[in-house]
């Protein structure tokens, strides 16, 4: 029997999942909300629309996604899970101590999904964490200017960059989060991999560069058992180069990476599972 699928949220990834989800025979649409109902009408079938997303019970979803802003799953999350599996899309929301905490409770009939994205490596980083070898892990992305949505301080720091590369911030990535929940879902998810480490001790990197126009750049480094003081302890560096539309918030690999962690978001039981 297909699972049921709704769809929080109808902008780039949005629309891009509800045109796969239709194409296939192993899920189905249950419902689409977006916060503005006009951009649906003529695209999504009229059934599916759900008008109010309070009434999302009675759409009889097996999964859940949201591909719209934080603020759904601290609104909503809780109540998603008491009826369905939910992955959510931007993991920056769990940067907030007390919502990780409710969702991770909530979490207990119906299981939490995070999304790998352009999260390279996160399945073995998890291995590492689970055993407690991962001493550091830190995240590099890099972006051109107009492909960040930013407040506060970062979005002034963006705002002046010309010709040269700007390091727009460098800490751990809880604090960063609130200001970029956009464009660190990455980071976020990372965190989450790295339980062992946490939103407060995974570092975050994230670089304002005016000659990366087509691309989005991250760079995963940690580091495992071993003196790391001396360089002596188990290294890895990876890094990717994702294609990706001038302006755009994500790259265009991200989509079809989003597309198999709804695909796998299943079967794992109550609890956070990374997919």
């Amino acid at each position: 029997m297909a699972r049921r699928v709704g769809v929080v949220g109808y902008g780039h990834l949005g629309q891009y999942l509800v045109s796969e989800i239709e194409k296939r025979d192993d899920i189905q649409l249950a419902f689409v909300w977006n916060r503005t109902l006009d951009s649906l009408k003529g695209k999504v079938p009229e059934e599916k629309i759900l008008k109010d997303l309070n009434d999302f019970k009675d759409c009889h979803a097996d999964l859940i996604v949201e591909v719209a802003h934080p603020d759904i799953s601290i609104q909503y999350g809780s109540l998603f899970l008491s009826h369905a599996d939910y992955m959510i899309g931007s993991p920056t929301a769990l940067a907030d101590i007390s919502l990780e905490s409710a969702l991770r409770g909530a979490a207990s009939g119906h299981g939490l999904y995070v999304p790998s994205g352009a999260f390279w490596g996160g399945e073995d980083i998890k291995k590492m964490a689970d055993r407690g070898t991962l001493q550091a892990l830190k995240v590099t992305m890099t972006k051109h200017p107009a492909a960040f949505k930013l407040s506060g301080k970062l979005k002034d720091i963006n705002d002046t960059v010309t010709d040269t590369p700007v390091t727009l911030y460098e800490g751990s990535v809880r604090d960063l989060c609130p200001l970029a929940p956009n464009n660190v879902n990455t980071m976020a998810a990372a965190a989450l991999a790295a339980h062992n480490l946490g939103f407060d001790k995974v570092q975050g990197l994230l670089v304002s560069d005016p000659s990366l126009r087509d691309w989005h750049v991250v760079e995963v480094e940690l580091w495992g058992p071993g003196d790391i003081a001396a360089d002596r302890a188990f290294h890895c560096r990876t890094v990717k180069r994702n294609p990706a539309t001038f302006g755009a918030v994500s790259g265009t690999a991200t989509y079809a990476s989003f597309l198999s962690s709804l695909l796998a978001a299943h079967g794992k039981g109550p609890g956070v599972h990374l997919c």
